[in-house]
């Protein structure tokens, strides 16, 4: 009995945890999502092997350098069954960027969050980027949706 009870108070405490981690990578998307004065900027949708992959950027720059963060857009994406109302929420995701100038940059994680998966990125120079985003979500197979995006800002 006393192991069962440590067991599940031990569980509750990685549990906490992983709340407070999560919340503190959560929080400056929350500010960032009630700055009212920046659009959101659709991107176009990609259908790989029955998933839809819906992907849009919002400006964050404002709010990131206030936090001494040189990112300046939240790159985020929702995959759903085509035609279907399933949303796959779990899994694993990551992006690479191509910038205008073609290099490629380090992979980088995103992180599920509220049935949808998201990274702050930098977007620094004009031109069109490519979003290359490779998955594996909760039904095991592996697939890759591209997105483009022609930033006029400097």
């Amino acid at each position: 009995m006393k192991f069962k009870k440590s067991v599940i108070n031990s569980m509750a405490i990685v549990f906490l945890v992983l709340i407070s981690v999560a919340t503190s990578f959560a929080m400056p998307g929350m500010e960032m999502a009630n700055e009212s004065s920046k659009a959101t900027i659709m991107l176009e949708s990609d259908i790989k092997e029955g998933v839809k992959a819906i992907a849009h950027l919002k400006d964050i720059k404002e709010t990131m350098a206030k936090h001494g963060s040189s990112q300046t857009h939240h790159f985020m994406i929702k995959f759903e069954a085509d035609g279907k109302n399933q949303i796959f929420d779990s899994g694993l995701a990551a992006v690479k960027i191509i910038d205008p100038e073609g290099n490629k940059l380090s992979p980088m994680k995103m992180m599920a969050m509220n049935g949808s998966f998201g990274v702050d990125i930098e977007i620094s120079n004009s031109g069109k980027y490519q979003f290359e985003v490779g998955t594996k979500l909760s039904d095991g197979k592996k697939r890759t949706f591209l997105f483009h995006y022609n930033n006029p800002n400097v």
